[in-house]
């Protein structure tokens, strides 16, 4: 019998055991992380201490599959809240059994309680069945995510920045150069020229007029 419900706190070490073998099931899985399963139990314990989500697909007594979600309230590019699933796996020797489209049944109807507009699915990278199987359900691509290491990026900024102020201290440096250049030749030009004649044109002070003799 298969039974879709909320993870309890004893479920956690099955559910992080599936999370360890979600990585392995993808080609790029160890690029994202230890399997330290008690670390994946921390995490999991952050979630649902910050109101996230934890399905679990229950199946002849065994954890089989399960589904991690958060709730993301509206904000400055969607008027509207969305759940956002970290992940959606199901247990090879559960698969092909509908296990997975009871989760996302599950998944959508808690999205739907809490007023998401859209459901967003992150699945580890080179897993080509869980992309497929999104796919056949009708999730699209919606955007392309990026990432950097924390130190590389420090590194990567610093190394602009320094690269920056050498530029600009080259620039100031020659144009400081230019306008002394600049400067140099016009007291030159005025040198050569000799002193400016201030004399009206037609030369000498405008002479008077002599007086009428009375």
């Amino acid at each position: 019998m298969l039974v879709i419900r909320p993870a309890r706190e004893d479920d956690l070490p099955a559910v992080a055991a599936l999370a360890a073998e979600a990585r392995d099931d993808s080609p790029t899985g160890a690029q994202l992380g230890a399997q330290d399963t008690g670390r994946l139990l921390e995490h999991l314990s952050v979630l649902l201490a910050a109101g996230g989500h934890v399905l679990v697909a229950e199946q002849n007594g065994q954890v089989a599959g399960v589904v991690l979600g958060r709730v993301v309230a509206a904000y400055l590019f969607a008027p509207r809240a969305s759940l956002y699933l970290d992940m959606v796996f199901v247990a090879p020797r559960a698969r092909r059994h509908g296990v997975g489209h009871a989760l996302l049944r599950a998944a959508t109807d808690l999205a739907a309680e809490h007023g998401c507009e859209d459901i967003y699915s992150a699945p580890v990278p080179g897993n080509r069945g869980v992309q497929r199987f999104l796919a056949r359900l009708g999730f699209a691509p919606a955007a392309g995510h990026r990432v950097a290491s924390v130190a590389a990026l420090q590194r990567r900024l610093a190394s602009e920045a320094a690269a920056r102020d050498a530029h600009a201290s080259r620039r100031f440096a020659r144009v400081g150069l230019e306008d002394l250049i600049a400067r140099r030749r016009r007291a030159r030009s005025v040198l050569e020229s000799g002193p400016i004649d201030m004399r009206p044109v037609g030369g000498g002070a405008p002479s008077r007029r002599p007086a009428k003799a009375s």
